[in-house]
């Protein structure tokens, strides 16, 4: 019984920026506007796509699942984050941190797939427009999706359960702003190896398996364009791809940022390290999904159009209540 006392944690600290209260402020307000953004960038979209017919296509199908997930996904941590920062309130239920852990795992795994759904879309678009319809069909792109955020799910339980269940010997302050899993990892009081062991392979099948599918999708399409003659056509090819591009450079790019440093550094201010990756964690959290919608939004004028609508006819739906 007392072993069971000793290895059972009731809540987590979340350190974030409790040792500089003045950057607390600030981040707080940077914080906040992003969120907003988030959410009226993000929802603008998803009104779009549902309710202009132009935008009825597995692109825009996916686009809007995207901004869907980006809204899930700032929404299951963000709030928590800027509670802390202008209250103070720190403290984080176990419950609380694993739906935290689980939610922001299954979010991340499922959008790796669906830019990879993306890719493969733009490929068949581009590479073979004649079958397009027939090989991107309803019920194609719906399992498609389906399939991603079913597999996104499928893994964040696995890993959630497996580093919730571990001991943690009373030792439960995080020194990040989330219940981020390596933040949570290094609190246990056991070994860790089938953690690190699934997480490799979590890291294979979610993060690698998809970039090299965005990666030859890519090269096809860049053959293709190529060889066209027309330079209107080459010129309308990579416009429909480059938004989903520079989508993918972004999210990509950010993980590679914070996860592959060079390891010398971990010698020098662990404290201010973590917290550094905390800070580098969420603004990841917020910036990517910050700037899908505007980067779609200002690359694509299907897009543009379709927002453009929506506002007419709300400013029209206005002038004739009064």
């Amino acid at each position: 019984m007392d072993r069971i006392n000793k290895t059972f944690v009731n809540e987590f600290i979340l350190l974030g920026l409790s040792g500089y209260p003045k950057l607390e402020i600030i981040f707080f307000a940077v914080i906040l506007v992003m969120y907003l953004v988030i959410l009226i960038g993000n929802s603008v979209l998803i009104i779009a796509s549902i309710f202009d017919s132009r935008l009825h296509t597995p692109m825009y199908f996916f686009l809007g699942n995207l901004s869907f997930l980006d809204i899930c996904y700032t929404s299951s941590s963000v709030p928590s984050t800027l509670v802390s920062l202008i209250s103070k309130k720190r403290n984080i239920s176990f419950s609380g941190c694993a739906m935290q852990m689980f939610l922001g795992f299954a979010m991340g795994s499922t959008e790796c797939f669906l830019l990879g759904m993306m890719a493969f879309d733009r490929y068949v678009a581009i590479c073979n427009p004649l079958r397009y319809p027939v090989i991107m069909s309803k019920v194609v792109y719906v399992l498609m999706a389906s399939v991603s955020w079913l597999s996104g799910g499928i893994n964040s339980i696995v890993q959630t359960s497996l580093a919730m269940q571990l001991p943690f010997c009373e030792n439960n302050i995080i020194n990040h702003f989330l219940c981020e899993i390596l933040a949570v990892l290094k609190l246990a009081c056991a070994d860790i190896s089938l953690n690190v062991v699934t997480l490799a392979v979590s890291n294979m099948a979610f993060l690698v398996l998809p970039l090299l599918g965005i990666f030859f999708s890519y090269m096809l399409i860049l053959y293709t364009i190529l060889r066209m003659n027309s330079a209107t056509g080459r010129r309308k090819a990579f416009s429909t791809c480059s938004a989903h591009l520079t989508v993918v450079i972004i999210f990509y790019g950010t993980i590679f940022f914070m996860y592959a440093k060079p390891k010398s550094q971990d010698l020098l201010g662990q404290d201010n390290l973590q917290a550094r990756e905390g800070l580098f964690s969420v603004f990841y959290g917020v910036v990517t999904p910050m700037l899908n919608p505007i980067i779609y939004s200002l690359r694509n004028k299907d897009v543009k159009a379709a927002v453009k609508y929506l506002l007419s006819q709300k400013s029209v739906n206005q002038l004739r209540s009064k």
